[in-house]
């Protein structure tokens, strides 16, 4: 059992050795000479006025996370439908009826969603 996982250790072993070695050639090649001028605040090629950092509304936050819940759950459609033909040959019409019931869940959730106002931005 655990032989078939060698190939698998043998290859995260390697990877994060070489991490480890581009880290630390990195950390000893590299030049060191901080200075008052490389502290500073730099952006965009402009010196910082103000605070560096901004307030976001959390609205956005809020439709972010919503395009992602949504996207993440249409994915699931895509290998559904590549296997649709031997889907349908196995189960008959069960299998457009449980995509039936995903999608009619998945649309239940958008017009929650679209009722309570998450979605406008005003």
């Amino acid at each position: 059992m655990l032989a078939a996982f060698a190939p698998l250790a043998v290859l995260a072993a390697i990877a994060i050795g070489l991490g480890l070695i581009i880290l630390a050639f990195s950390f000893y090649i590299g030049p060191r000479d901080p200075s008052p001028v490389k502290s500073q605040t730099y952006e965009s090629g402009m010196t910082a006025l103000g605070p560096a950092q901004r307030r976001v509304p959390v609205r956005f936050y809020l439709i972010a996370t919503l395009f992602i819940l949504f996207d993440i759950e249409v994915i699931y459609l895509y290998p559904w439908a590549v296997q649709y033909r031997s889907l349908v040959a196995e189960q008959g019409w069960g299998a457009l009826a449980s995509m039936g019931v995903f999608i009619g869940v998945l649309v239940l959730g958008f017009v929650h969603v679209w009722r309570k106002g998450a979605l406008d931005w005003d």
